[in-house]
């Protein structure tokens, strides 16, 4: 019987324990103004018929180069997005595997006629081509977000949001391109990065220069510099190779060289085409190979060593994010909220882990 006194005041402690647990939780039941969070949560009552007033926000999110599964990513964030908040996302874009921004353009000038258009996102590698539309969506009351690729003097640009990486993360590989001479014991030789200026995108412009600077401050803090040739072309935006044919432009400037022992390609045309040069020249796991993007191709590069690392931007948020903040543009009057999706340096070791749902 006294056990059982005993048992039963021990639960009576735990409760009352419990009780005041719960009371001094912190717990929030309204805003410091007077409303309920409940109530502030709520989708506002005209977002849904914002613009074509139709009962459903439609976006439309636009790349300069749908055709090389870079951008695949992208759709699916954005698709992922836009069943979140129950609106209807077109995905559109150039059907070209290397960059196109006429084409781009051309597709833009369609949708934004489009009067169930609500919202657009779209890529801007070509900078200075874009104003055009950007006027268009203000006149038609449709707000846009840029995404990947930035113009820093897009009509409005403080008043659009912009996803991307930026071009200081090749910083990343330059670095990691020099520890991996370093590693192997290589104390001589040429370093290359490859790039075709022509194709008029300032970002991976921007990219080669950053990998470049990168690379020139780590082998001078280790010592190194002055037994190596770094050459990324006379403005330091890349030793020129051609887009439309870069694998054998590489295979040249390697063979030419006879001694490169380090490269470093800016974007989804060159890095594939470095790989395959690293194999075609019998450099498979001898050169310190480092890109960008990590679709499909390059994936496979790592697992076959003809790359030693690539970086990622984390494309799926580019897609996932805008989307997100044309709806908060429109429901909260929330604008012009960056994202940075910084860079993600992938190698053999780490490829394995990439991808697995959907996300290079």
């Amino acid at each position: 019987m006294k056990q059982l006194a005993l048992a039963a005041g021990a639960a009576a402690l735990l409760a009352s324990t419990s009780v005041g647990a719960l009371a001094q939780s912190g717990s929030i039941g309204q805003a410091v103004g007077g409303y309920s969070f409940d109530e502030a949560a709520q989708e506002a009552p005209g977002t849904k018929d914002f613009n074509s007033n139709d009962g459903v926000l439609t976006f439309a999110i636009v790349t300069h180069t749908a055709g090389n599964g870079f951008f695949d990513p992208v759709y699916v964030g954005a698709t992922v997005a836009a069943n979140m908040i129950g609106a209807k996302v077109l995905l559109l874009g150039s059907e070209s595997p290397t960059d196109d921004p006429a084409r781009e353009i051309e597709i833009l000038n369609q949708i934004i006629n489009d009067p169930t258009l609500d919202g657009l996102i779209m890529t801007t590698p070509q900078v200075g081509a874009y104003d055009d539309i950007v006027r268009t969506a203000q006149d038609k009351g449709i707000p846009i977000a840029t995404t990947n690729s930035f113009d820093p003097g897009i009509l409005n640009r403080n008043g659009i949001s912009h996803t991307g990486q930026d071009a200081s993360a090749a910083a990343i590989a330059g670095e990691a391109l020099v520890q991996c001479l370093m590693d192997r014991g290589i104390e001589s030789g040429t370093i290359i990065l490859p790039n075709d200026t022509a194709m008029g995108n300032v970002e991976v412009n921007n990219r080669v220069t950053s990998a470049f600077e990168a690379i020139v401050s780590s082998l001078s803090a280790n010592g190194m510099l002055e037994n190596f040739q770094i050459d990324a072309g006379p403005e330091n935006v890349g030793v020129s190779a051609d887009m439309n044919d870069p694998a054998n432009s590489i295979i040249s400037l390697i063979e030419s060289r006879g001694d490169v022992v380090g490269a470093f390609a800016g974007n989804n045309v060159f890095t594939p085409a470095l790989a395959s040069a690293v194999e075609q020249t019998g450099n498979t796991g001898q050169m310190c190979a480092y890109g960008f993007d990590l679709g499909p191709a390059q994936q496979d590069a790592l697992k076959a060593g003809n790359l030693t690392g690539a970086l990622g931007q984390q494309p799926f948020l580019q897609g996932f994010w805008p989307v997100m903040q044309l709806y908060l543009e429109i429901d909260r009057g929330i604008s012009a909220a960056n994202l940075d999706t910084r860079a993600q340096l992938v190698t053999g070791d780490t490829v394995g882990s990439v991808g697995a749902r959907y996300e290079n």
